[in-house]
């Protein structure tokens, strides 16, 4: 189990038409050994969840400009919860300002990076979220 590579969902939810950042995420994971599903633009929280599910996924990662992060991130966590996916880590990063941060990090959602984050970064909080975290 412990060379199984960590399976990465990465999504553009809402409405947001910038998928730059996310594109550059999914290629740094997979440089980091990940294997990597990108969805594409404006995938709505079923969508996502849906994905994961059927992919069988250890982290879905939201890409998020648009502002609605109170809202989709949440309702992102609701889903997973309904579907039994207890032991998926939901991260992401975009615009989202610290005290948002802190909110959503209380509700359940895992580290949230915003702009200027390191990709290495990204990749070492995933690997050792694993560790922590293995799969049941």
């Amino acid at each position: 189990m412990e060379d199984q590579k960590i399976r990465v969902l990465v999504a553009k939810a809402g409405l947001d038409g910038h998928d730059r950042g996310a594109k550059v995420i999914a290629a740094a994971l997979r440089d980091a050994g990940m294997e990597v599903i990108y969805t594409g633009l404006r995938q709505t929280p079923e969508t996502i969840v849906e994905a994961a599910l059927q992919e069988d996924v250890d982290v879905i990662g939201i890409s998020i400009l648009s502002g609605a992060h109170l809202t989709i991130l949440p309702k992102i966590l609701n889903l997973m919860k309904e579907k039994g996916l207890d032991d998926v880590l939901l991260t992401g990063g975009g615009i989202i300002p610290e005290e948002d941060i802190i909110k959503l990090k209380k509700m359940g959602v895992g580290e949230l990076f915003t702009p200027g984050a390191r990709t290495t970064q990204i990749a070492e909080y995933i690997k050792t979220w694993r560790k922590e975290n293995p799969r049941k």
